[in-house]
Formats: structure tokens, sequence, C-alpha cells
């Protein structure tokens, strides 16, 4: 692995600052804490930036030695946590906020890009400007989203942008992506079934809405299989159903449903909304009865990795840790990322970083959003670099 002695000497520094960030989790909008460590660093370093956007988001500018070719790129890092109850075991910097914890690294995310603006500030070795981005709510309330209806890339255009994540499923060292699709669009929906109750003993004096949705269920499974190719990735999950009182001799007026519909296809994404809302509405209606199907807004769209993007990423990549331990053939996951947001609006790529470790047991092995999870601070510096690497390749410096 190739890593500038310079940034491995800051990357303690960084790590503590991780540390402090995974002690004080924040979730969506509420990532004061956070927001506020990130300011008073950029401050001391001498980088300015904008606060305030999204409510807890900052966009960070810096300018290279020179700012002869016009261009800039953004790089944009995650700083909200979770509300999960944090396993602690052999965590001395365990979460001391009940119910909450930075279980997908976001914490992580963040300190790299701190380190890279305290890196760039201080070695301007490129031409240009770089923008970046730390964005309030990724888990599912839409910071991506909001930071760009408040102009991010109005105020701070970019030629391209890109974003990175910790991956415990991959090995520590290892880098990997692909072109196009990378992570799926996420739709959240609810269907709410109305019928006509009655007393249990009774059924055919009414209309039962939990057979109506227990209809619907198996129903929407024939979308993938009947009405997508076998060959498009679609995964359709009714997640919650709850219908009664809990009374045993009661058949309820309304069943309630939820659940999330994860593709990578634009027209296919469109198509099965579609598809979903005619059913609940058909269906209902065959057994006599109403329903109605509502997405909710603020859904993620795909992460689509820009080609060009992608392979001078893989470049940089390789640069680092060899082209052996580069996989430019990621195979596309149906997890979901708001970065993809911003990949509608601005060309760039977005990359999975490795940090398991032969320990099975190790919190580095553990799944993103558990509670035994935790992000490798050896990632910090590997991190650090290439996001230096891609400043200093996007924007080469002059003469």
């Amino acid at each position: 692995m190739t890593i500038r002695n310079s940034i491995q000497a800051m990357a303690d520094e960084i790590a503590a600052y991780r540390r402090t960030l995974h002690e004080n989790p924040q979730t969506a909008y509420e990532e004061t804490f956070a927001s506020n460590l990130v300011q008073e660093k950029l401050t001391q370093w001498g980088v300015p930036f904008e606060a305030g956007i999204a409510e807890t988001g900052i966009v960070a500018t810096i300018t290279g030695q020179s700012d002869v070719s016009g261009k800039a790129i953004g790089l944009r890092a995650d700083m909200d946590a979770l509300d999960i109850v944090e396993d602690p075991r052999g965590k001395p910097h365990a979460s001391k906020t009940e119910g909450k914890m930075h279980g997908c690294g976001h914490d992580g995310h963040t300190a790299m890009l701190l380190g890279a603006a305290k890196y760039l500030s201080e070695n301007r070795n490129f031409d240009g400007r770089v923008h970046l981005i730390f964005q309030p709510a990724e888990e599912g309330a839409g910071g991506a989203h909001r930071m760009i209806a408040e102009g991010l890339f109005d105020r701070f255009p970019c030629d391209r942008v890109f974003a990175m994540h910790n991956w415990p499923r991959l090995k520590f060292g290892t880098i990997a992506t692909c072109t196009g699709p990378v992570m799926a669009a996420a739709d959240r929906f609810d269907i709410t079934i109305k019928g006509a109750g009655c007393h249990a003993a009774q059924p055919h004096l009414c209309t039962d809405p939990i057979v109506i949705a227990s209809q619907l269920v198996v129903a929407l499974q024939t979308i993938a299989s009947r009405y997508v190719s076998p060959m498009e990735p679609v995964v359709l999950s009714i997640t919650n159903f709850n219908a009664g009182t809990g009374a045993f001799n009661v058949i309820p007026d309304d069943a309630v449903l939820s659940g999330t519909l994860r593709t990578f296809d634009t027209k296919v994404r469109a198509d099965i909304i579609d598809k979903i809302i005619q059913m609940t509405s058909s269906v209902a209606q065959s057994y006599g009865g109403q329903g109605e199907c509502i997405f909710e807004d603020g859904a993620y769209d795909p992460t689509v990795n820009d080609g060009a993007a992608t392979q001078f990423c893989l470049d940089i990549a390789k640069s680092i840790v060899g082209d052996d331990n580069v996989d430019g053939n990621l195979t596309p996951t149906t997890g979901a990322e708001d970065f993809g947001a911003m990949l509608q609006k601005v060309p760039g790529c977005y990359i999975m970083m490795g940090q398991g470790v032969d320990d099975p047991a190790s919190p580095y092995n553990q799944g993103l959003h558990t509670p035994r999870y935790d992000f490798n601070d050896d990632l910090i510096a590997q991190g650090i670099e290439y996001w230096v690497r891609v400043v200093e390749g996007s924007l080469p410096a002059q003469g």
C-alpha cells in the first residue's frame, strides 16, 4: 500500500476525531455535534466554508495553488448516525447516547474528509477548486436531495462528484466498484385496504380487509417474477402487515401494509410503481373493498457510476493498493445510498473500501447497521490518500 508519510503521520489525530464522533452520534438533521466539530477544525485550518445547508450540512471550498482551468470537483461524506442500541464490547469510544450509534461508519467518512481538508489546505498541489460536502441525513431522510434543493450545485458547481463507503464484506486493503448502477433505488410505500368489519363468527356479513390484504401480498410477489425480465434485478418486500385490535372475535374495517421496492433501472422502477398502485386497487375491488397505495417522497435514486469517472477512480485505487487488490466488477447491491441523487445531477463515482480483517468476531467484520459494528480506523490514512489523489488527478497542477 502506497501512502505518503505526511498523511500517515496525521492518521492518529484524525482517528481521534473519528472516535469522538462515534461517542456522540446524532441522527437526521440533528447532527450538531458533528457539524460543530467539522466547523471547528475547518476554522482552525483556515479552510473557508458555508454551514447551515440542509440545517447541519457544510460545504468547504479549497482552491489550489492556481485556478487557471476553472474546474471544480466535489467530495462528499455523510455525517448522520442510526437509531440502534450499540453493543459496546471492546469499544472504549462507544456511544454516549442511548439508542443511537454510528452503525454505518459515517463517523469514519466524516473524519477521512476532514483529514483530506487538512492535507489539501496545507499542500495545494492542484489547479482549480475542490468542494468538500459534509452531508446530513443520509439514512432515509433525504439529505442529498435537500442539499441539492437548497442550491448545492448551483452555489458550488462541480464537474464531477465522488463518494466512498467502508465495506465490512471486503478485506482491508481492497477497493471495489463498477461502472453503471452500484446501489439500488429504494422506494417506500404504504398500502391501506378498506373493508367493512363485523363479528368474526359472521364473516359473510363483512368485507374482510385481512383476506384482501393477504391476497394482495401474494399478488405483489408476482410482479418481479412475471412482469419484469428475469435479467433485471428487482426486490419487492412487504415488511409490515397491521390489522385488528387484538380481539380474537372481531374482523376489522381496515388493514395497513408497508414495504420497500429496490430497482436499478429507472424505467423498470417507474413501471413497477405503477403496477403496485394499479394492483392494490384492482385486488381490493375484486373482493369488494378499496385499496390505496402511496409512495413516500424522498426516495433514494439508484447510485449510477459514470464510466469515465469510474475508470479514473479505479486507476487511483490501483496506485494506492495495487492492481490485484482492486475490483472493477463489483456486484451491485440492493442496498441504497442517497449519493445517487448527486450522481443524477453531476457525473462521478462511488467506491467501496474494504475494512474486514481475519478475525470473524471483530467489529470491523460485522454488518452495517448492526449493534457490534465499528469503523476500522486503519482505513483513515488510505481514505485520505485516496481523496488527495482524486483531487490531484482530477485537477492537475499547472506548470
